[in-house]
């Protein structure tokens, strides 16, 4: 680790921070921002989720931003987008102007979702990519624990003041202000520059960030993986055959990280306990800080600490497996639950049950979808189509979390707790074949290694096991 890598790594961790703070502090915002502006079911639906729909944006956009203006000022970029949303937030006179602060916001998220990980991943040493980018997922995970213990202080309903949350969302801008500062210090990635041919540049930086690599053999090997494109793949070579396979890894992974049911839990954390009886509004803060936040913090530590170790797909394969599992026992308890009763004072054994099921499943996902995808996202796309490969697996990303987090509640409805959670315990066993016949192995490896697996030669051989 030197000075300049651990600027880089301040910047993913200020962005995923970001993020996870907004997550987790909107459950205990709303209760102000619904009285004061006496605001009805749609519309209180409507200012939790445009913020994902902003990610959505911001993601799609922030591939060509990155490409066109560098990796370093696209996040400087989301850095004052974030800051100004905050700030359009704290002030908002009316639910309109919430809304737009919320999907300024948003945007900012997305921007920084593609560029912060494609930063990390381009700078970091091989040996070391796999933190780097798995810290994004981290500072997300300490961002939501954060607004947690926020919302466990708010569980009395004491300070639900008026303002209260006009403080709780404006305090965002900190992390904003933050990614602003941290990414005006921070270096440019070489490989952006050489796709630039600003060689002389590109050498500065390698020199000045890993001061003992071979400056010559590794500029050179970008330069081999950039000589037949130049210039940035446009969004229909992006499509093509030639990239089919890491696209595919790519939205595959993007996709079953969010229908396995993760941000459906953390999103209805309250509703889950409260139906598996906790009957209190303290009871459920609890238990939800620590085994939802605690836990998710906990675990993606640990999964930084191996990602480069273990490898990916064992990480993904062992995860899938607890999950799945863990999703098959909170189906379970909730059949229990429902003969019980839901009323009783005290959480039921079969609501203990779950929640210890749930913790299994959140640090099953947190070593392994959680972080893991991020990492994969952002190595296995080739240099010509990254940036906008890793756009549109981002957007595609945040398209599943917001339809999976909009119709969660109505999936319950329709066909109960148990079969809602068994649904998603069989996205978890159909995520595991896939990912055991078409995600390669790519720890260790060189962005320029990974790029030559998906070369006509390479494609017919299995994923290395």
């Amino acid at each position: 680790m030197t000075r300049w890598l651990g600027v880089v790594l301040a910047v993913v961790i200020v962005a995923g921070g970001l993020f996870g703070y907004d997550q987790g502090v909107i459950s205990a915002a709303l209760p102000g921002i619904e009285a004061e502006f006496s605001l009805r079911v749609l519309m209180v639906q409507v200012v939790t989720s445009w913020v994902t729909l902003g990610a959505l944006v911001g993601s799609l956009v922030g591939g060509a931003l990155s490409d066109e203006f560098g990796r370093k000022r696209t996040m400087l970029f989301a850095g004052a987008l974030f800051t100004f949303g905050a700030a359009v937030q704290w002030s908002a006179p009316d639910a309109a102007t919430l809304v737009i602060g919320r999907f300024i916001v948003g945007v900012g998220v997305g921007v920084a979702a593609v560029a912060a990980p494609l930063y990390a991943a381009e700078l970091a040493p091989a040996t070391l990519r796999g933190r780097f980018i798995s810290s994004y997922q981290l500072a997300i995970t300490l961002g939501i624990f954060l607004a947690y213990l926020v919302n466990a202080q708010l569980a009395d309903g004491r300070l639900l003041a008026s303002s209260a949350w006009r403080a709780m969302l404006g305090a965002a801008a900190a992390p904003g202000l933050a990614l602003l500062l941290f990414a005006l210090i921070a270096p440019e990635s070489p490989r952006w520059l050489m796709m630039k041919n600003r060689r002389a540049e590109a050498q500065a930086v390698s020199r000045k960030v890993e001061p003992e690599v071979d400056v010559g053999g590794h500029l050179g090997s970008i330069e081999e993986a950039l000589r037949k494109d130049q210039v940035a793949a446009s969004w229909g070579e992006v499509f093509g055959r030639e990239w089919r396979r890491p696209l595919m890894v790519a939205i595959g992974l993007a996709v079953f990280q969010q229908i396995t049911g993760i941000n459906a839990i953390i999103y209805y954390a309250n509703q889950i306990f409260a139906s598996a009886g906790f009957a209190t509004e303290a009871s459920r803060a609890i238990v939800t800080t620590w085994a939802i936040g605690g836990v998710n913090v906990v675990a993606t530590v640990i999964a930084i600490a191996f990602i480069d170790q273990v490898g990916r797909r064992k990480l993904l394969l062992a995860g899938l497996i607890g999950m799945g599992v863990s999703l098959v026992v909170v189906g379970l308890a909730f059949r229990f639950t429902a003969q019980e009763g839901q009323g009783a004072a005290e959480p039921t054994t079969a609501g203990i049950v779950t929640v210890f099921a749930l913790v299994v499943f959140i640090t099953s996902f947190a070593f392994s979808l959680g972080p893991v995808t991020w990492t994969v996202i952002n190595e296995v796309f080739p240099a010509p189509v990254r940036g906008r490969g890793v756009a549109l697996a981002t957007a595609i990303n945040w398209g599943s979390a917001y339809l999976v987090s909009q119709f969660f509640l109505s999936l319950v409805q329709a066909i109960g707790n148990s079969m809602t959670f068994w649904l998603f315990a069989l996205f978890c066993v159909v995520g595991w074949v896939w990912v055991y016949h078409a995600v390669p192995e790519t720890k260790r490896q060189s962005l320029e290694q990974i790029q030559k697996i998906w070369s006509p030669r390479v494609q017919a051989a299995p994923p290395s096991k």
